[in-house]
């Protein structure tokens, strides 16, 4: 019998197929950057993207997330141009490889989704939500795959100034009420909502983000969580990335248990330790 503490959202349509998100699903990091905050994300040849993906898989991971463009706070920005062809040969060489695996374009611009999706992905994940390409959500409507729509304010190189808030979930729930009726009356159905944890927010409203995850169930979507070796961590704890691995497990275990669907991480073979632990806990009746 499936743990009923899971999410209120069960299933996602990706290629004409129905996922099951009764139990939790893990979506691992591939960084096609340079620059991007943890090293071990990082893969910039071939064959060391094609190793981490072996990788991740092999331990569970259901999707793998490939990104170009760095978001961390005060990222350079760059071009379409260079995003592109930063993961393009990735995305050929997984959907190669791993034909079964569901593969995701981290991006908020529709050009580079476009053309991600028509060369093998199968979703969207974009940190802005459609508000940085007034072209996206007409994109996702018409490619009609899963879209990720994430909350956040300004860009990575402004939103660190971007934190004032009268009433954190409140606003955060407005934000995604608005988004859904958009993308709905657009006709997209797959809709998976990312509360942001790290962008345009305080490390004290990251936890406070947390502690009222639940409370976006209201909004009836699937909900990812990023808090992979995230800042709010090893800040908290005087360490680093590197060192954050102990601390994402302890709060990936408070996300699942307010009801998180996708973990996206670093380390899918500790997160899927999570979710099978969890998925033992009796059923609340």
């Amino acid at each position: 019998m499936q743990n009923k503490i899971f999410s209120v959202n069960k299933t996602l349509q990706i290629r004409g197929k129905i996922l099951d998100l009764t139990t939790p699903k893990i979506m691992g990091i591939v960084n096609t950057t340079p620059d991007s905050f943890y090293t071990g994300s990082r893969a910039n040849a071939e064959v060391e993207v094609l190793k981490l993906a072996e990788k991740m898989v092999y331990e569970g991971a259901t999707f793998i997330d490939i990104g170009g463009y760095s978001s961390r706070p005060g990222a350079i920005d760059i071009s379409a141009e260079e995003e592109w062809k930063r993961v393009m040969p990735s995305i050929t060489a997984i959907r190669k490889e791993f034909p079964e695996t569901i593969i995701s374009i981290d991006t908020f611009r529709s050009v580079i989704a476009r053309n991600a999706v028509e060369l093998g992905c199968d979703l969207v994940n974009d940190i802005s939500a459609g508000q940085l390409d007034g072209d996206m959500f007409r994109t996702i409507a018409a490619l009609q795959v899963p879209y990720i729509a994430m909350h956040m304010r300004g860009t990575p190189q402004t939103m660190k100034q971007l934190t004032a808030y009268d009433n954190l979930i409140k606003e955060i729930i407005d934000y995604f009420h608005k988004i859904i009726n958009t993308l709905h009356k657009q006709g997209v159905k797959d809709i998976i909502i990312d509360p942001g944890f790290g962008f345009a927010k305080t490390i004290a409203q990251n936890f406070e983000l947390l502690n009222k995850l639940n409370q976006l169930h209201i909004l009836e979507k699937p909900l990812l969580v990023g808090l992979s070796r995230k800042s709010m961590i090893w800040k908290t704890l005087k360490s680093s990335p590197e060192a954050a691995l102990n601390g994402t497990t302890a709060l990936h275990t408070l996300a699942l248990l307010k009801g998180a669907s996708i973990l996206r991480v670093h380390d899918v073979k500790e997160a899927n330790e999570v979710i099978e632990l969890m998925n033992m806990l009796p059923a609340h009746e």
